[in-house]
């Protein structure tokens, strides 16, 4: 049974970084971090496959890392950069299948980290 809980949101003004961290137990092949701004739709950024293959979204390449310490059984979203479009609620997910980053292919969530850039 998966579990994931998401810390390390907060605000912080433009151009500035911030470290989102994603607590998780149990094992999935695929995590990855999504959001998802006020009447938007939940949006893929960054998924890390059990075997260390990453894959970025466009809004997120260049821009944010996704690495995963093991020991900690924590996942990390590193964001640099920071644009007042990327306030959001921030959210991890496991699934199955890193084949594509869409929510439909994850079943287990988080319940998010906001996410404010001003």
């Amino acid at each position: 049974h998966v579990q994931l809980v998401e810390s390390g949101g907060g605000s912080v003004q433009a151009g500035g970084s911030l470290k989102l961290s994603c607590e998780y137990s149990g094992y999935r092949h695929c995590v990855a971090w999504f959001r998802q701004g006020p009447g938007k739709e939940r949006e893929g950024l960054a998924a890390l496959d059990s075997d260390g293959r990453m894959q970025y979204s466009n809004s997120a390449k260049g821009r944010f890392t996704i690495n995963r310490d093991i020991v900690e059984s924590t996942l990390y979203l590193r964001m640099n950069r920071l644009r007042a479009e990327d306030s959001a609620m921030y959210y991890c997910a496991a699934g199955d299948s890193c084949r594509s980053i869409v929510a439909r292919r994850f079943d287990v969530w988080g319940q998010g980290t906001q996410v404010t850039v001003s």
